[in-house]
């Protein structure tokens, strides 16, 4: 892995990828069925299913379509076809997708019904399929790609060790000039003003400070108790009693980059460096945003062991406590224990997980992939209309 660079899929609009997925994609839950049915019939497809997509507005709206748009751009998607029953809005999200270059098409189940459609769909998907099988991977730079990193399931294992090796990572891809995200606002609780003080531009620490205030006053205006939520009963059973313990910890994977910005949820980085996106904490959903943002591999760290993968990235989990990486070992692609019995140091194993991460950008798959695990979920703001 000389150099850092790797053999990747290189789109038409130049961003690269580190998969080939070939991608069915309902505009709404109600056509969740016809992509999975083909999924079922047509092999390399993947059905990215969801409930949403019905009587959204506002933000809430703004943001579904910048996700499912997201989902569909990402880099290491081939091509896509969108299936709607609303033909308005499968229109919007296609023509979205479209701005890559990449093939889309789009079917609509009214007027159709789902047998004619499945069938429609299944002959392009198999057209697709062919074609995207034909697309040969190119040599590649870290610099190329969009990576995100999310901790989850944290324990004190996590800020002495895992998120510590993260960070190293963090600031090697940084210093390669590639582009990386990270998020899960509520988490930052404690340590917001460290943040802010790392965000390189007035502008973009102004927008930090709005979007952060507005994420927490919302969870304040509530007046619900928070704690066994933020912090988790299991970052509790693990010895983070605060959100300040959990989030003094939680930046420690971001090593000492600077922060070049600030995205909304599922928004693209502009540029490389750095960058802090508004997002919840619960994994699924962070993920879920990421891969819309155009992340096209993730790294979580974890400690009493969280199980989530993503369909349109690979997901590498490490640990560094030892009883959970004994106990779960499936579903680690690697485990740094001896990092806390001074058996190695935070800095080799910040190099044994950048190996790790090259290797899964040429394709080898991660322990989330060989599970399965898909996750896939949009965030939802507002009630439905």
């Amino acid at each position: 892995m000389s150099g850092y660079s790797f053999k990747g899929y290189r789109r038409p609009d130049g961003t690269v990828g580190v998969r080939n997925h070939v991608l069915l994609l309902p505009v709404d839950g109600i056509s969740n069925r016809v992509a999975e049915n083909v999924a079922h019939m047509i092999h390399g497809t993947l059905a990215l299913k969801h409930a949403y997509g019905d009587l959204q507005f506002g933000k809430d709206l703004d943001l579904f379509f910048r996700t499912m748009i997201g989902a569909g751009s990402n880099a290491n998607v081939a091509s896509v076809i969108v299936i709607g029953m609303e033909p308005v809005w499968m229109d919007r999200i296609a023509s979205g997708i479209e701005a890559t270059r990449k093939p889309v098409a789009r079917f609509t189940i009214r007027h159709v019904g789902d047998l004619a459609t499945i069938e429609k769909v299944a002959r392009k998907a198999q057209e697709f399929v062919y074609a995207a099988s034909e697309i040969k991977t190119q040599r590649a730079r870290l610099a190329d790609i969009i990576i995100s990193t999310k901790c989850s399931e944290s324990d004190t294992t996590n800020g002495l060790a895992a998120n510590p090796i993260v960070g190293t990572v963090v600031e090697h891809a940084i210093d390669m000039g590639s582009t990386v995200i990270f998020g899960e606002t509520s988490e930052l609780t404690g340590v917001e003003q460290l943040i802010a003080d790392r965000i390189e531009s007035p502008d973009e620490r102004e927008k930090f400070w709005k979007l952060y205030k507005e994420y927490v006053g919302f969870m304040a205006s509530q007046k619900a108790e928070l704690l066994g939520s933020q912090p988790s009963q299991s970052n509790i059973f693990g010895g983070l009693s605060t959100i300040e313990e959990k989030a003094l910890g939680n930046i420690a994977k971001i090593g000492r980059a600077p922060i070049k910005g600030v995205l909304d949820s599922a928004e693209s980085p502009p540029g490389k460096g750095l960058w802090f996106m508004n997002t919840p904490s619960a994994a699924a959903e962070v993920l879920t945003l990421f891969s819309a943002a155009g992340s096209v591999l993730c790294i979580v760290p974890t400690g009493q062991g969280n199980i989530i993968g993503n369909p349109l990235m690979p997901v590498i989990k490490l640990t560094a406590n030892p009883e959970t990486a004994k106990t779960m070992s499936e579903h680690f692609d690697v485990e740094f224990s001896a990092v806390l019995r001074q058996h190695t140091s935070i800095e080799q194993a910040g190099n044994e997980l950048m190996d790790l991460l090259l290797r899964v950008a040429a394709g080898r798959v991660t322990a989330s992939e060989v599970l399965n695990h898909t996750e896939f979920v949009p965030v939802k703001l507002f009630r439905s209309a």
